[in-house]
């Protein structure tokens, strides 16, 4: 079997202790109109390291996107805790940046002014220079220095997508949450931009949360593939552990591990299918 290495070496890690973001017996449910409480996730248990790459895969309706805005602070739990290096999340925070899969720019302002706003918004003992350079270098990051000026209806999805990402990372976030950020895209640009996310990271260790429908995806990109039961009263149903690291495309899908792996998510994923 061929031999594989991170496309990136000598980066630096952080510590691999999975206590970075704990999820305790997080439970969250809905008032439903006959009195009764709609339950949709139930009893989740999970903790991610400090520089760990999640998937969250299951079908719709399993609560991944409510997992995610309970992490991001955007909605509460109605039972258990999440907490973020030892400190319990009640709202969100800077240290937590997410990526919508719909861009969420601002259409009046241009590519380098939405980047700009988020780093003025969060680095605010940075000095004027420094914030300049940081927008800079996170345009770079994501090759947007040509469009720094182009306001988002000049953009293509991929790229609105892109300065997206650009904005989350230019305030330094310990945690990157990620809902479905390329579905909404061609599979052309779809997979550019996995790659380029995925270089990112390799460079620059964070955590990452990513919701996604998309198995391959999910093999692609991570460490551990968290897999959701159906809703109502969602759980997690199986976690599985990616052991090899992230070559390019066309190798990873030789490898008998990744079609072993597969197979098990489609099998879990087809269980649940209604």
């Amino acid at each position: 079997m061929a031999q594989f290495t991170r496309r990136s070496t000598n980066v630096p890690k952080r510590s691999s202790s999975s206590d970075f973001l704990v999820i305790e017996n997080l439970s969250k449910s809905y008032p439903a109109a006959d009195g009764s409480e709609f339950v949709v996730l139930k009893d989740i248990n999970l903790a991610i390291a400090a520089d760990e790459y999640i998937s969250v895969i299951g079908h719709s309706g399993c609560g991944k996107s409510t997992l995610l805005k309970i992490v991001a602070g955007l909605e509460p739990a109605t039972s258990g805790s999440v907490q973020l290096e030892g400190r319990k999340i009640r709202k969100p925070g800077a240290e937590r940046m997410v990526v919508f899969q719909h861009y969420s720019l601002l259409p009046w302002l241009t590519v380098r002014e939405n980047v700009r706003l988020a780093v003025d918004e969060v680095l605010i003992h940075a000095s004027a220079s420094d914030r300049k350079r940081i927008v800079n270098e996170h345009l770079a990051m994501v090759n947007l220095t040509e469009a720094a000026n182009k306001y988002p209806d000049e953009l293509s999805g991929g790229m609105k997508q892109r300065v997206g990402i650009a904005r989350a990372l230019a305030v330094r976030p310990k945690m990157l949450l990620m809902d479905e950020p390329f579905g909404a895209l061609d599979a052309l640009t779809r997979g550019r931009l996995q790659q380029q996310v995925l270089d990112i990271w390799e460079h620059h260790r964070h955590a990452v949360m990513m919701i996604t429908h998309d198995v391959d995806e999910a093999l692609y990109m991570s460490d551990r593939i968290v897999m959701m039961t159906n809703g109502p009263n969602a759980t997690i149903g199986e976690i599985l552990e990616v052991p090899f690291p992230h070559p390019d495309r066309a190798s990873l899908r030789e490898l008998p591990e990744y079609q072993e792996l597969r197979n098990q998510s489609m099998n879990f994923l087809d269980h649940y299918f209604d």
